[in-house]
């Protein structure tokens, strides 16, 4: 980068505490206009307090705010909220999708930006009364999805959205603020496919040719290589390490990150007694002809027989049925076919009928299925078997009064904090303060504190850092080795399922294109993930 050039933004010693811990220490961070900066660390280490510092985020105002100066464009800024953000140029594309439901494409891309035309009644009652010029919004929606490099339907309502398309919303959003300076990606392309992810580092190269600055968070570190100027890597609230992409590599930063080796190898080469014996164990749980209505998922025909004890993957492109299997036998979306566990037969559409099964779930949308957000960690992990199996409740005379028993919850919610590295203030802390790997352990930790028979999980290691999901993922296998707990995770990416299970399934088509040990290839899954795409 020309090193003349004035920059764009400058955050000097930015220091942040929640109630006394300590979680940003004397931050300094540069960027220049047209530049685009990886920033990436383990979750907890800072990366979003430090971007809602930037972006106002109310909560940093809420919580005392902060120490150090903010200066864009050479001017010192303090913003109180999103909106002064904004203005000001800076956009945000959040993790968590925030568009509205039942609003198109081009409709969530303008909201509160619409341009309005004049009408009769208007010129009368004044420009309350003017109405959306759809054709302009129509074109402008157009531009910015444009500017993308990618093609998505502007009609396409919120609920019929693919996760792709809703991701590309968002970002179109922020393109189509003609003020638009700075833009922050957080985790953009943890819910696409790889030709989704390859589009969209195309678009930020073009973005930033347009002179517009990128702060790109990611756990995908190759991307960061492929489309960042700079790779600032944070750990423990400090930045650690500073350095042009072309001058450091994966195993750098994965070691800048941890502080330590990240290692890992398929589950068969590390269990081979185990990888021999999948597939051969007792049925315990018999899906026959599922079918799930699910926006953006096909699931039309899956006969699949899961094995008592074993790890089952289930693995394949992006909206070919995967996330639908766990979703529709949980109840969570209409469903139809015949799914029985351990002999007997289980109603479908019913997620009680599930949890009094003996099932537990732990959802890819952690935040709109998995957790109380704005409960403490202790109510998000007792809660569910508190509410199904009278766990954690004291009975007072003779069961006819039931009441909380608060020491048993504390202990089991330190138990999981303990076993995952839940980074947290105290267990009292609420699930919406955690940085997101760290609510996805609390989703875990809330499954397994069920003690379920069979346990879905979707997604476990989505926008969770590389040390972060070797502890998720270990995590599981304990939980299956010690409790005998039969699990079926799904998940996008090949090489966990390789390295967590005994045997992995291939949905392609709304159906089971297959089934092969772990210790297949990548080419062999791949192939079977592509036999019958639609």
């Amino acid at each position: 980068m020309d090193k003349e050039k004035t920059k764009l933004l400058e955050m000097r010693n930015i220091r942040k505490d929640f109630f006394g811990n300590l979680v940003l220490s004397d931050i300094n961070l540069s960027l220049d206009a047209g530049e685009v900066i990886g920033l990436v660390g383990e979750n907890g280490a800072g990366k979003s307090t430090l971007m809602r510092i930037l972006f106002g985020a109310n909560m940093i105002q809420e919580t005392g705010g902060y120490e150090g100066d903010v200066i864009l464009d050479g001017k010192t800024v303090h913003f109180t909220s999103p909106f002064d953000a904004i203005e000001a140029g800076i956009g945000m594309v959040h993790q968590e999708f925030s568009l509205i439901p039942g609003f198109t494409a081009t409709e969530n891309i303008l909201l509160n930006r619409e341009p309005k035309k004049k009408n009769l009644i208007s010129e009368v009652f004044g420009d309350r009364m003017n109405t959306l010029n759809r054709t302009e919004m129509d074109e402008r929606a157009a531009n910015a999805i444009e500017m993308m490099g990618v093609d998505i339907d502007r009609k396409m309502i919120n609920y019929d959205m693919p996760v792709g398309h809703k991701q590309f919303t968002e970002i179109a959003r922020e393109l189509s603020k003609e003020q638009l300076k700075l833009l922050i990606l957080d985790e953009p392309t943890a819910v696409l496919t790889e030709k989704e992810a390859e589009a969209l580092l195309e678009s930020i190269r073009g973005m930033a040719a347009r002179g517009i600055a990128i702060i790109f968070i990611t756990h995908r570190l190759q991307e960061i290589l492929a489309v960042c100027d700079r790779v600032v890597v944070m750990r423990d609230g400090l930045i650690v390490s500073e350095k042009p992409a072309g001058a450091t590599t994966v195993a750098e930063i994965t070691r800048n990150m941890v502080g330590r080796e990240i290692s890992g190898s398929p589950a068969a080469a590390q269990n081979s007694n185990r990888a021999e014996a999948a597939g051969t164990g007792r049925t315990i749980l018999d899906i026959r002809r599922l079918w799930v209505d699910m926006p953006g998922e096909i699931v039309r025909n899956v006969n699949l027989e899961v094995k008592e004890g074993e790890i089952l993957g289930i693995g394949g492109l992006a909206g070919q049925g995967k996330l639908g299997i766990p979703n529709g036998i949980m109840g969570l979306y209409p469903a139809g076919g015949e799914v029985t566990f351990e002999g007997k037969q289980i109603p479908l559409n019913s997620p009680r009928n599930c949890l009094d099964s003996s099932f537990a779930f732990v959802s890819e949308d952690r935040r709109g299925v998995g957790l109380l957000l704005d409960e403490s960690l202790e109510w998000n992990i007792a809660f569910p078997a508190m509410q199904v199996q009278n766990k954690f409740l004291k009975n007072y005379l003779g069961g006819l009064i039931k009441w909380r028993d608060e020491k048993a919850i504390k202990e089991v919610t330190d138990r999981y904090i303990d076993e995952l590295a839940i980074k947290c203030t105290s267990s009292r802390q609420k699930a919406k303060e955690l940085s997101g790997g760290n609510q996805q352990k609390v989703c875990l930790a809330k499954a397994f504190a069920l003690e379920p028979r069979l346990l879905f999980v979707s997604e476990p290691t989505r926008g969770i850092d590389v040390g972060a999901k070797a502890l998720v993922l270990e995590a599981l296998k304990k939980f299956n080795r010690e409790n005998g707990v039969t699990i079926v995770i799904v998940s996008s990416e090949l090489e966990e399922l390789r390295q967590s299970c005994d045997r992995i399934a291939i949905v392609s088509g709304g159906k089971i294109a297959g089934i092969l040990p772990a210790s297949a290839s990548v080419e062999e899954l791949g192939t079977l993930m592509l036999s019958q795409v639609i």
